[in-house]
């Protein structure tokens, strides 16, 4: 039990751990945590408009992609320049003592090598999860965040990603919840 208790406090520290690519951007902050749970609701829904997709196998992926940032700290695309970070002893040293440690292992590998439709809808989930922010920080003033949605616009593949990157791009962010602009913001209850 000690070894899955200790994985348990490792995840913990996903929420402590910064995504380090805000710095440059400007404005914003987001945990690795709070990015791998995007993640996973964007690619369930992914997975509902692809065909012939182990949905469970894209989930777990997507639920381990970042584990060894727990370990490394977050690489962002400057640190990624001038630091190599040796993820495969993050990934050896944190599943070894697990006995599911090779099922957290391959999940890791898969969304790396990047060859399966799961593993590329994994990282479409990824990508559109950065998107998603951007367009939040564009929306409230960021000049940057329209260029940086374009790098990774490129990197999505599946026409879902491309088509709802699209969506999202031209979506006022507060239109979920400030779409309805009547009475109600001014009254609220009381009528």
């Amino acid at each position: 039990m000690k070894p899955i208790v200790n994985l348990l406090f490792e995840t913990g520290m996903l929420k402590k751990t910064p995504r380090s690519g805000f710095q440059f951007l400007g404005s914003g902050r987001e945990s690795v945590a709070e990015h791998i749970l995007s993640t996973i609701f964007i690619a369930y829904t992914l997975c509902k408009l692809e065909k012939d997709v182990e949905e469970l196998k894209v989930l777990r992926i997507c639920l381990m992609h970042d584990l060894p940032e727990a370990r490394t700290g977050d690489m962002n695309y400057v640190n990624k320049k001038y630091v190599t970070v040796n993820e495969e002893k993050a990934v050896r040293e944190l599943t070894d003592s697990l006995f599911f440690g090779e099922e957290i292992k391959a999940a890791i590998m898969e969304f790396n090598e990047m060859k399966t439709k799961e593993s590329i809808i994994a990282h479409d989930a990824d990508q559109l999860s950065l998107i998603l922010q951007l367009k939040e920080h564009g929306d409230l003033g960021n000049k940057y965040s329209s260029e940086w949605i374009e790098f990774a616009r490129k990197r999505l593949v599946t026409e879902s990603a491309k088509s709802m990157a699209e969506t999202i791009i031209n979506t006022d962010s507060t239109e979920w919840w400030f779409n309805d602009k009547g009475d109600w913001w001014i009254n609220g209850n009381r009528k």
